[in-house]
């Protein structure tokens, strides 16, 4: 076991060793096409709360994203992209200064990153210290905390997607049966009665909901383009849904039909602990949906159909950008991302949040990246990959100085060649008070492993992706699985104790 002084970043590069010999470099890529003129250009999308809920990733209930579908066939989609924490303002810290949530210190919603390490240089700001114009709209460091030295224009705590705005109607849908509340699930608490009133609910649009928040993100962002076109950019764009209350406009709506919804097998309505699990695994409480009150089957149809519409709104928003970008022939000189910030839970196992979740609909999110030279576009890559890994991928891409300890590894090789070998773990963690840890999960090509407490006292999770992608079945008491427990207990010690 290394010492607890050993440098996170020497850790990471020992436990997740390099690429194996022939994978093409950085070098090669520079050389894939005839040079550009400029330096290239950035586009920069991310989504809040949407987890692998695409038509690209064979999206479990159906969604329909015809313009991100068609971004994943131009470039590289990474099928199995994990988020560092399944949680908004930890997840966003930690891709933007690609810095693990341990070594940010962000472990909760409230914590500016900037107040913990002020020397720490984000992705934009990096950009705009080597010439960039950098121009913010939406959604991309956590709301109401913007890094306030990452962008040229668009910056501020005062976001698009933070205005008031009265449009659209609350949907009302009937209840239900719902069994009994369990007696280990807590009631409500004062706070739920506020919070659900902003958030528990399904919110319809007119139109294609012009005036609303979302879709100034979007005319910004084509704004943007025009202005800057004939400079280097990096331009975040960030969407705030699919997160609560869902949103959309009723013809995307009409998309779906809520009656042919199948609920997931472990579909529960109330937050249960399955047996053989640890009781840490669930919250008792949901955060986002169904605060305080159980779900039944036909109002959890209908707010999938509504989370399901939310998406398909985002896609058609950033068809709108893309539609721009491809108008000023601006593509064949800009690197395109599409991320989230972490994944979801419909009802799985009762839970409808992110919040808690180290599961894979918590953890797992999508991630797209589409650079005109790659010889990789139009496949998808089934390795292991982190939202850490961002960072680095972009800095290689765009030729620019990497800061001392930034960590993750850079997604080139795979950018050049998807299947290339690939021998890297992801890392996910969760805190309930924002000070430690209270689960650590450790990914693999097959496993995931799951200890809960601050040494995994409070019971593990353990599950063989091959042959059980709900995840109900806990092999981490079993003893034919003790040596993948015990191997994968280590990289979790390791990950856990090392500091930079």
């Amino acid at each position: 076991m290394p010492s607890p002084h050993t440098p996170r970043r020497d850790f990471i590069k020992k436990a997740t060793a390099a690429a194996l010999a022939g994978v093409v470099s950085k070098a090669s890529l520079a050389q894939s096409d005839k040079p550009a003129s400029r330096p290239p250009n950035v586009l920069f999308f991310m989504s809040d709360d949407m987890r692998v809920e695409l038509g690209c990733y064979n999206s479990r209930f159906g969604a329909l994203t015809p313009n991100l579908d068609k971004l994943a066939s131009q470039g590289v989609r990474f099928d199995r992209n994990y988020c560092q924490f399944p949680l908004c303002n930890p997840s966003r810290a930690s891709l933007l200064t690609g810095r693990t949530p341990l070594d940010t210190e962000v472990l909760g919603n409230r914590t500016d990153f900037r107040a913990v390490h002020p020397e720490l240089t984000s992705l934009p700001q990096l950009f705009r210290q080597h010439g960039y114009v950098t121009a913010r709209t939406g959604k991309i460091f956590h709301g109401g905390i913007d890094d306030q030295q990452a962008w040229t224009v668009g910056g501020g705590n005062h976001t698009i997607e933070s205005l008031p705005n009265n449009l659209g109607h609350v949907k009302t849908v009937p209840r239900g049966p719902v069994p009994p509340q369990p007696p280990d699930v807590l009631g409500t608490l004062p706070l739920d009665n506020q919070q659900a009133a902003n958030s528990d609910r399904i919110l319809v649009l007119d139109g294609y909901g012009e005036g609303h928040p979302e879709n100034q993100v979007a005319e910004t962002a084509i704004q943007y383009l025009r202005t800057y076109r004939d400079q280097p950019f990096f331009i975040g764009c960030g969407f705030s849904k699919p997160h609560s209350p869902p949103t959309a406009p009723e013809l995307f709506f009409h998309k779906y039909d809520a009656d042919s919804i199948s609920l997931t097998e472990d579909f529960a309505p109330w937050p249960s602990v399955p047996p053989g699990f640890p009781r840490a695994s669930i919250r008792m409480r949901n955060a986002d949906l169904f605060i305080g009150r159980g779900a039944s089957e036909v109002e959890a149809r209908e707010v999938i159909r509504a989370y399901l519409a939310s998406i398909s709104w985002v896609d058609w928003n950033i068809g709108r950008v893309l539609a721009e970008l491809d108008a000023l022939n601006l593509r064949q000189n800009t690197i395109v991302v599409f991320v989230a910030d972490h994944g979801y839970q419909l009802g799985e196992k009762g839970k409808w949040s992110k919040a808690g979740s180290l599961f894979e609909m918590g953890t797992r999110v999508p991630l797209i990246i589409y650079d005109p030279r790659a010889k990789g576009n139009g496949h998808a890559s089934l390795r292991i990959v982190q939202s850490l890994d961002i960072y680095p991928t972009l800095v290689e891409l765009c030729g620019l100085p990497k800061p001392e300890g930034i960590q993750g590894s850079s997604l080139v090789p795979l950018i050049q060649s998807p299947h290339a070998s690939w021998d890297k773990p992801a890392f996910s963690l969760w805190s309930e008070d924002g000070k430690s840890i209270h689960g650590l999960m450790v990914r693999d090509e097959r496993w995931r492993y799951v200890e809960y407490g601050a040494s995994g006292e409070n019971g593990a999770l353990l599950f063989d992706t091959h042959k059980d992608t709900l995840e109900v079945h806990n092999l981490a008491d079993e003893p034919s699985h003790k040596h993948v427990r015990s191997r994968l207990s280590k990289a979790v010690e390791q990950y856990r104790t090392v500091r930079s």
